[in-house]
């Protein structure tokens, strides 16, 4: 990566061209908030069953996101053209932070995939990002974006619609929080899921549907 550094007024200056990955982020980011209308909703959701199942977080989250876009299939489509599509194939990207920038790879048919099939295909794919040798394939054809953002220590966040996706999930960090149960204050855990949709797909009854749906899948992980 090219640097160039310059004098001025501000001081010493260094600037350095992006890489082929920066460039793309770039592009498609520029692209989402030029052209898609979009819409944050954000539900609080108790995980403290789902967090004693044995598969990892990232899996949980795969899994139950996956149920969610089967329940709502709008969630699982996109406005294109001026026409409304609906896919077949649930196909979730997942965020995977890669050095100074990150890659989105395809989990395909991952509705069709077992929590633990999930959990073995994300640690591959995390592994591959890391050592850069996933190939172009690996990145197309995704109807759904997911980002484990709590992995990084984000408790709540938002996430830019991938075009022309209807929608994106960021699950924020778990939290150890005081809930109500059977009217009696116990230890809890709890996470932000904030959907970011395209409203010109996904409307705001709609979208908390889906995060209905995600929650009640979590539960069933």
């Amino acid at each position: 990566m090219a640097e160039q550094t310059t004098g001025g007024v501000k001081g010493a200056t260094t600037v350095r061209e992006p890489s082929p990955a920066q460039r793309t982020v770039a592009r498609r980011t520029a692209e989402a908030r030029a052209t898609i209308p979009d819409l944050e909703l954000t539900r609080e959701i108790e995980v403290t069953r789902a967090l004693d199942g044995p598969v990892s977080v990232d899996a949980m989250l795969m899994a139950a996101c996956a149920r969610a876009l089967r329940a709502v299939p709008q969630a699982n489509g996109a406005y294109r053209d001026g026409r409304f599509e609906a896919y077949s194939r649930i196909n979730i990207g997942f965020v995977v932070a890669r050095g100074d920038t990150y890659v989105v790879p395809t989990v395909f048919d991952a509705d069709q995939r077992s929590p633990g099939e999930l959990a073995e295909e994300l640690l591959a794919l995390a592994q591959a990002a890391a050592e850069r040798t996933l190939l172009a394939p690996a990145f197309s054809g995704a109807t759904f974006t997911l980002w484990n953002a709590g992995a990084l220590g984000v408790t709540r966040g938002g996430i830019v619609i991938n075009p022309p996706q209807a929608g994106a999930l960021a699950c924020g960090a778990v939290r150890d929080v005081p809930v109500l149960h059977d009217g009696q204050v116990v230890a809890g855990r709890v996470m932000a899921a904030t959907l970011a949709c395209d409203h010109r797909v996904l409307y705001g009854a709609v979208a908390a549907d889906f995060l209905g749906a995600f929650e009640r899948a979590l539960i069933d992980v």
